[in-house]
This record gives structure tokens, C-alpha cells and sequence, in this order.
């Protein structure tokens, strides 16, 4: 079964986001891992503590097309940058776009204009945009109703930063509403990070499942984020069994790579 990590980082400095690793994440350590976990792929998220994690980035995706394919980012507050979305899939391993709002001067871009240019850009040049939305979960809808040729992705379920159990999944109305919109697709990242329990996760089941529910196996992606796992790597992996336990063998093919694979359009080397 092919294994695909919706969401990963790397890195040679800067100061990373808690709780992710204080120190680097490199390509190579990033390869060790995930053969030792039995990982064959993984999307690349250029992290913003480090300028240079975009060019990172693709350098891993030039050296190991197979393994590596990238959620980039243009900057949303440079006007003169935006060209660059003519381009953008153009570039080595790079197959959409994805944004977070971390810092307080980011957090009313989504609302305040700043990204109005984006989405009809990218649904022109059929660029993927994944984001963490877990504050403006409605909007989302908004903008996969206006542009309905766009694939957007929610990231970590939606869930609300810095909480676990029912605390984390209290945007789960919010979340499910958007499964009406065939463009919405969600992460289900990071899960572990989120449970009130042990290793196999058991706690996360409901949640899970109602996201299961709505979306489908084809718009339902697992990942890690690994950086920041409280588990290693193979437990993020086989929790799966545990926690998902309905899932068929077609169904956890599809939610453990295939169908992350599917939406990007990521076309992995033979």
C-alpha cells in the first residue's frame, strides 16, 4: 500500500512554531525517517521560520521526485509577487499552494482583502490551496462556492490551535457543513497531537468518524506534520487501524496517499 504524508516540514534554520523540534529538520533526516517508518512519499509544507525553506524545498523535490512533492506559498501582501502564480506548477515538484495565518498581522488577510486576488487566480492556473482555517472554517465554503473549479484543503481537521479532545474539535459543525462542496477536501493531520489518550488514539474514533462521514475516503488525507509529533512516526501510521477501524482496505488505501495524490494531481514517477 503506498503511504503519503499530507504534510510535512523541513528546514536548516530560523525559529520553529511550537511544538514543533527547536532545532533543524533536513531532507536527509527527513528520508531516514520515513524509511524507517515505511513512508514513500511526502508533501513538503516550506515552513515560515526559515526564508529559504521554499528553495529547500524544491531542491529535496529535484533530488527525489518520487518521494517529495511541495505546497509552496507566494506572499500574499506583495503585489509584485503575484505573477508568479503563472507559473507556479511549473516549478520542480511543486503542485499548489498553502498558507497559514500565524502571526497577528496575518490573522484578517483572509477577510480583509488581502487574498481576494488569490482564489480566482488560482482556480484559473488549477492550483490546489490548502489552509489553516480553523478560525474561518464559513468562509471556506464561501470561497468554494464562489469558485467552484478551485480544490481547497482544510488543514488538521479545522481544529482549534493549542487544545485537545473536544476543545480541538469544537469547529466539527463548521467543518462537516463544507463536505457539501465537491472542491473542499480536509487533512486529517496531526491527529495524535490532539487525543486525550494513548497510543492507538482511540479518543480521536468520533471525530474521525463524523469527517469520515461527510467527506469520503477520496477527500480525507492522513499525515503527521512529524516535527511536532508527541509519537513516532510508525505510531502516527498504525494508529490508524485503531482508531478508524471501519475503514475498508479500498478506503485506507485512498486516506493513507492515493487520494491526496489524486487531488494535487501528483503524478509520482514510475
Amino acid at each position: 500500500m503506498l503511504i503519503v504524508d499530507a504534510q510535512i516540514h523541513i528546514w536548516s534554520k530560523g525559529t520553529p512554531v511550537p511544538p514543533h523540534q527547536t532545532g533543524p529538520y533536513s531532507m536527509a533526516a527527513a528520508l531516514a525517517d520515513m524509511d524507517a517508518a515505511g513512508v514513500d512519499a511526502a508533501i513538503l509544507h516550506p515552513p515560515s521560520w526559515d526564508a529559504d525553506s521554499i528553495a529547500l524545498s524544491i531542491e529535496a523535490a529535484k533530488a527525489h521526485p518520487k518521494r517529495f512533492a511541495i505546497l509552496g506559498r507566494i506572499p500574499l501582501d506583495r503585489p509584485d509577487r503575484r505573477g508568479e502564480i503563472d507559473g507556479w506548477l511549473k516549478l520542480p515538484g511543486m503542485v499548489g499552494l498553502r498558507y497559514t495565518f500565524l502571526q497577528p498581522h496575518m490573522k484578517s488577510w483572509p477577510t480583509d482583502g488581502t487574498m481576494d486576488w488569490l482564489w480566482p487566480a488560482a482556480e484559473r492556473h488549477n492550483i490546489p490551496i490548502a489552509l489553516l482555517a480553523g478560525e474561518f472554517l464559513p468562509l471556506i465554503g464561501e470561497k468554494a462556492r464562489q469558485h467552484p473549479g478551485l480544490k481547497l484543503i482544510v488543514d488538521h481537521m479545522g481544529t482549534v490551535r493549542n487544545t485537545k479532545g473536544a476543545a480541538a474539535f469544537a469547529t466539527m459543525p463548521d467543518l462537516v457543513a463544507l463536505a457539501k462542496y465537491p472542491n473542499v477536501a480536509v487533512k486529517a493531520t496531526a491527529g495524535p497531537l490532539y487525543a486525550t489518550d494513548a497510543y492507538p488514539f482511540k479518543s480521536l474514533t468520533p471525530y474521525y468518524r463524523q469527517i469520515f462521514d461527510a467527506f469520503g475516503p477520496r477527500r480525507l488525507f492522513w499525515g503527521t506534520d512529524i516535527t511536532r509529533m508527541p509519537c513516532p512516526w510508525r505510531q502516527c501510521i498504525d494508529h490508524v487501524d485503531g482508531a478508524m477501524p471501519w475503514l475498508s482496505p479500498a478506503d485506507r488505501e485512498l486516506v493513507m496517499g492515493r487520494a491526496v495524490c489524486d487531488w494535487l494531481g501528483w503524478r509520482r514517477p514510475a
